[in-house]
């Protein structure tokens, strides 16, 4: 490596040596002193000082880069020819070298094959297809905060957007000009944030700039999470009851705290109404997801987090999938499994719509809005009001009881327990008086097992 002078030669060019002294290049007022320096074809064109470097490809060819500068000696490696050389001769000793042609390539283009070497479930490919279709294409509109005249942030390239966190900022300001969710917009920015962090693990770039202090997100608000009360749930049941002789589904929500496309997928099969450990399984949820041609296809598939769980089965659960057992008797269902070309199974579901094929959440979008119509539930946005609020009633009453949080987790199928302890933290009982009762029953003891009276404190001694 070096620094060059792109204006100068140090020994004069061809012709020096022309017979005719006036023919002969002359040296260059920019010397000084003795130095003689003879101006190039370029001389006083574009900045003076270059950088040039030596290194090998991904396809393990050697190239020289190159990097011109307006000033020479100075301490910033972007202004600067010899801070920069400096600082690309420590990172090429050190193996953190980034080649700049290799951040080149258009954030769209990049995400493109990150996108095709992702192996997930179908329907979480789908939820990324429709996060990267506002990276590729934001577009400037009447409510947009995006500059006149500035392009989308997928048709920038990599490299630039790495040293820019002021255009991812000025991108989530255009996502608020579309009136997303707060929550949405921070769903897309952590997909955005996945392709940069991927991006430098290739060593195209070597900072993910939706990491910086400089992006704001919009802020979430707090959920205020309110249980149903029994009279809520037994008039969402009748309704259930009513309409399609199904109110068991309403139980599973309140009673075991199932998710919507984990009852449209619960099973006989999944109940374990007797001994000891009384419990039912659940083990797999409906999806609707795009085929090859783009059609939409019912399939099942893992729960949430593709595990299973199993549930404590209570003795009013238990009574009451009996009652919907005999009152509606199990329909077999069969769906691929996964996938739409994935292998068929088939279980005895104990919910259907009246044509006796499986639920989806967009059918039963009418079914709901009555049921919680008829249960006085709020309205969409507020989440008391979905079948969700029916999870957070589940999850209220076994804490109000005394259950172990972490037992709560697996029981509603959180990866996170700390997660299930921030969100229903006030639904757990005071636990003063039990450490209180704890200490007392320490010091009662003697030494021969006897108690001591019970003798209460007075404030005096």
């Amino acid at each position: 490596m070096a620094v060059y002078d792109r204006w100068h030669l140090s020994h004069p060019p061809e012709g020096w040596d022309d017979p005719d002294p006036e023919k002969r290049p002359q040296p260059c007022k920019c010397g000084r002193g003795r130095t003689k320096l003879y101006p190039t074809k370029v001389h006083g064109v574009g900045k003076r000082w270059q950088v040039r470097w030596d290194v090998i490809d991904a396809d393990g060819k050697r190239r020289q880069p190159k990097k011109n500068f307006s000033e020479r000696y100075g301490d910033d490696p972007e202004r600067h020819a010899e801070a920069f050389d400096a600082k690309v001769r420590a990172d090429l000793d050190a193996g953190t070298y980034i080649d700049p042609e290799l951040g080149k390539i258009t954030l769209e283009q990049y995400a493109k094959r990150w996108r095709s070497s992702l192996a997930s479930d179908p329907a979480s490919l789908e939820t990324i297809d429709k996060h990267l279709a506002h990276i590729y294409d934001v577009e400037a509109g009447p409510r947009s905060r995006r500059a006149p005249g500035s392009s989308p942030i997928g048709h920038r390239e990599l490299g630039a957007l790495a040293k820019s966190p002021s255009a991812i900022q000025q991108w989530v300001k255009s996502l608020e000009g579309k009136n997303l969710a707060p929550g949405y917009i921070k769903a897309i920015a952590t997909t955005l944030s996945t392709i940069f962090i991927a991006a430098i693990e290739d060593g195209r770039i070597s900072r993910n700039p939706v990491q910086s202090p400089v992006v704001r997100l919009p802020t979430v608000p707090d959920r205020e999470i309110v249980p149903w009360t029994l009279q809520m749930v037994e008039a969402a049941r009748a309704e259930l009851d009513r309409r399609h002789e199904s109110p068991a589904m309403v139980d599973l929500g309140a009673a075991a705290g199932l998710r919507l496309a984990e009852v449209f997928a619960f099973a006989e099969e999944d109940i374990q109404f007797l001994g000891k450990d009384r419990k039912i399984l659940v083990r797999r949820q409906i999806k609707r997801i795009r085929d090859a041609d783009g059609e939409y296809r019912l399939v099942f598939a893992l729960p949430k987090g593709r595990k299973e769980r199993t549930v404590p089965l209570s003795d009013t659960l238990a009574r009451r999938l009996a009652e919907q057992i005999k009152k509606r008797k199990p329909v077999e269902v069969t769906l691929p499994w996964g996938r739409p070309d994935g292998k068929p199974r088939t279980y005895r579901l104990l919910f259907v719509k009246a044509d006796g094929l499986p639920w989806y959440r967009q059918a039963f979008t009418h079914v709901w809005t009555a049921a919680r119509k008829a249960a006085g539930a709020p309205p969409p946005p507020d989440e008391n009001g979905r079948f969700h609020g029916l999870r957070h009633t589940y999850a209220s009453m076994v804490l109000a009881a005394g259950a172990d949080i972490l037992k709560v987790a697996r029981w509603m199928g959180h990866t996170d327990p700390g997660f299930t302890l921030r969100t229903y933290a006030h639904f757990m009982p005071d636990v003063a008086d039990v450490g209180r009762r704890g200490v007392d029953d320490f010091f009662r003891g003697t030494g021969d097992g006897r108690s001591a009276p019970d003798v209460p404190f007075t404030g005096s001694s």
